[in-house]
């Protein structure tokens, strides 16, 4: 005779919560590499004196490509644990507070870690302190975002982000940092970028606590109707992602990050046409409060 279930108990859905698991497993895998390299920089400098940026690189480079690898996986599982819950009718309260939860790790913690010590490593206290703004952002994202799960759905309500998600963010940072190990590696230098890339940094930052709307192609799913044309195009766009691996994906997270900030210049019918390719749908309301 089974054990009588709890009525207060959280319902858990094993697939969704285990591709949650798998993110989670990602993002901590991910800040051991990143700590490996900064304890393999640590050995080999001498007599506490810092190495010149170059050998520093050469030396955690290996440990920061798993990092980021790890973290480009985290983003691939969270994209399956909300799909599977929903393909599945398994949305649950608990499957969106274990999410949070993970992603703290895969896309606040790993990212911060990965910014401070690859990317602003020059800029010391300066470097820690906009990777800790990043991480305090990226947790008031996710904050809101299961505090507007909870308000109740007005009919017809959008499904749009209200800020940089979270995911997209640790993409940007993990596919910037992967372009600038190739740049250090062919002996080029950013110079004045650097100071750019900072203030990029905190620019992203202010982007996932902001206002802007994103889109969360949420109704792209299995009976999404499509084209020759798209499929001969989005195959295209993988090799060529493949064959220019160290570049497309900073081109392709920018162009989701850029597209948020120049969606509301466009018409409903070209944000139709972009964001859902089903014809069904209906376009998504020009001033509807998005609860995402």
């Amino acid at each position: 005779m089974g054990r009588k279930q709890d009525p207060d108990e959280p319902k858990i859905y094993f697939l969704p919560n285990l591709m949650t698991a798998c993110n989670l497993a990602c993002g901590f895998f991910a800040v051991l590499m990143i700590l490996k390299g900064a304890i393999e920089v640590e050995k080999m400098s001498i007599d506490g004196v810092a190495l010149p940026w170059k050998e520093y690189i050469e030396i955690s480079r290996r440990y920061y490509e798993y990092a980021i690898l790890l973290i480009f996986g985290s983003c691939l599982f969270d994209l399956l644990d909300g799909r599977l819950a929903r393909l599945g009718g398994q949305d649950s309260p608990f499957g969106r507070e274990f999410d949070s939860l993970a992603d703290i790790i895969s896309f606040g913690m790993a990212p911060a870690m990965l910014l401070s010590r690859a990317v602003l490593f020059e800029f010391d206290r300066v470097g820690w302190a906009i990777a800790l703004i990043y991480l305090v952002c990226g947790a008031m994202r996710l904050a809101r975002f299961n505090c507007l799960a909870l308000v109740p759905k007005k009919p017809n309500a959008s499904h749009d982000f209200r800020g940089l998600p979270i995911p997209m963010a640790a993409g940007f940072i993990a596919s910037l940092t992967f372009l600038l190990i190739d740049i250090y590696q062919n002996d080029r230098e950013l110079g004045f970028w650097k100071f750019v890339l900072a203030g990029a940094m905190l620019g992203l930052s202010l982007l996932m606590i902001s206002d802007v709307r994103y889109p969360s192609f949420k109704k792209v799913g299995l009976r999404t109707r499509g084209t020759v044309g798209a499929i001969v195009i989005s195959v295209l766009l993988l090799l060529i992602t493949v064959q220019f691996r160290y570049t497309m994906p900073v081109v392709l997270f920018s162009i989701y990050l850029l597209y948020g900030l120049f969606r509301p210049l466009l018409s409903p019918k070209m944000r139709t046409e972009i964001e859902v390719e089903d014809g069904d749908d209906e376009p998504p309301p020009a001033e509807e409060e998005k609860a995402s």
